[in-house]
């Protein structure tokens, strides 16, 4: 279990806090690039419990600036994209990407007061589909972009959605580094469930952690067949980052963002390290499979209904108001949990008790040990950084999270983790190394 303050700790981002700023070191995924219309409408977005609008100019560059007009506090949500910037539609002041104020038209020509006045800004960076910010302290000279895989393949390999999880980060992430909820939770109870039938077949798992650079890694041990190994290998890369084993097969994982305390935008990814995705698999994450959610909220699972809301028309259908659509008699008939589709299940176990679950209560397990040294790793790196100003070694070095989760069969002798695996270091454009 956590004690209240390590909970508090962790769970508490926003501006001030030791967790916040141990986030706003990094480079946060926010937004999809296409979702930004060059010249359209400022979109209202939150990270790290501070409201932002985000908006493209019409020559195409992304910009992230607090949601109020210094002036008298009007939402920039209402702007005026123009060149350069956004225009308050008060008073007509102008304020460039960098936060500056470029006009201030009522003020006398010869003021000198826009030279003194600027909005909150923060940098942006987009990378093969997505918009990535820096909230840190020194705007001028971030660290590189994280070399992530799912972020450097040609877009024809890969599938990305987004929506809004109503629980902490924490939450949403331990449901993707905890190796065996997947055989129950995502089961079914009509036999079909070809997955999970592989793994109860192989028996109850033993468990290996290892602190790595770049974070955690959470190995499942299976017998396989002819005497070898059957290891399932999640990986957690810091800050908030989750790589799941290979299916269909392609790769997958999560960045869960935090967007303040009690909500995070859970950014999924698919895909194949060296083939394009086909268009059947694209329409299955795009519009579910049978009626029911994948591991990527469909398009018809988005809700439009409130613009107001930071991350309008990310927000799901599936939500603690209406018990994620729990279904009993779906429970007994067909679907172990009852629940209408994988993420859903994960979600619905991960925010179903409130945003912030009271973690003295858990009482944890072996089969726990990754989420515990997931908890420590950050919890070290977090207090570190607090009372001593220590920078992760890897924020310097992006291509230490070029980092693959596996799920192979090796003889049982041979050791799933080291220089000679090199299966489980990603390379753009490398096959999987082993048959998945």
């Amino acid at each position: 279990m956590l004690t209240h303050e390590d909970n508090e700790t962790l769970v508490r981002v926003g501006p001030g806090t030791v967790g916040g700023n141990f986030f706003r070191l990094h480079w946060v995924p926010f937004y999809v690039s296409k979702d930004l219309a060059a010249g359209g409408q400022p979109r209202r977005v939150r990270l790290l419990g501070e409201d932002l609008v985000t908006f493209r100019t019409p020559d195409g560059k992304v910009g992230l600036l607090d949601q109020s007009c210094p002036h008298r506090g009007a939402p920039l949500a209402y702007a005026r994209n123009e060149e350069c910037g956004l225009r308050c539609v008060y008073h007509g002041w102008k304020f460039g990407l960098d936060g500056k104020t470029l006009e201030m038209p009522a003020e006398p020509p010869e003021s000198t007061f826009k030279d003194r006045v600027q909005v909150k800004a923060y940098r942006c960076e987009e990378r093969n589909g997505i918009v990535w910010t820096y909230m840190g302290p020194d705007q001028q000279n971030p660290p590189p972009l994280p070399n992530l895989e799912w972020n450097l393949v040609p877009v024809a390999q890969v599938h990305i959605s987004v929506r809004v999880q109503e629980c902490n980060w924490l939450q949403a992430l331990e449901g993707d580094i905890d190796p065996a909820h997947a055989q129950f939770l995502h089961n079914r109870i009509d036999s079909k469930n070809k997955l999970a039938a592989l793994l109860n077949a192989r028996g109850r798992p033993t468990f290996e952690v290892h602190r790595q650079k770049f974070g955690v890694s959470i190995a499942a041990k299976r017998d396989a067949p002819e005497g070898q190994i059957y290891w399932r290998v999640n990986q957690f890369i810091q800050p908030f980052y989750t790589l799941t084993p290979p299916s269909f097969p392609q790769l997958s994982g999560h960045a869960w963002v935090p967007i303040d305390d009690e909500n995070t935008l859970a950014l999924m990814f698919s895909y194949h390290p060296s083939d394009p995705l086909s268009e059947k698999v694209r329409r299955i994450f795009d519009e579910g499979h049978h009626g029911r959610e994948t591991g990527h909220a469909s398009l018809t699972g988005l809700r439009q209904d409130d613009a107001r809301r930071p991350y309008a028309g990310y927000w799901t259908k599936f939500n603690p108001e209406n018990d994620f659509q729990f279904n009993y008699d779906s429970q007994l008939t067909t679907w172990y949990s009852g629940l209408p589709g994988l993420w859903v299940q994960d979600a619905a176990c991960q925010a179903g008790n409130g945003p912030i679950f009271d973690r003295t209560k858990e009482k944890l397990g072996v089969t726990d040990s990754g989420i515990v040294a997931v908890r420590r790793s950050m919890l070290e790196a977090i207090k570190s950084y607090a009372q001593s100003g220590a920078i992760p070694p890897a924020l310097h070095d992006p291509d230490s999270s070029m980092i693959r989760a596996i799920g192979v069969r090796l003889p049982p002798d041979a050791p799933w983790w080291g220089e000679d695996q090199t299966f489980l270091k990603a390379q753009v454009g490398k096959g999987f190394g082993y048959d998945v």
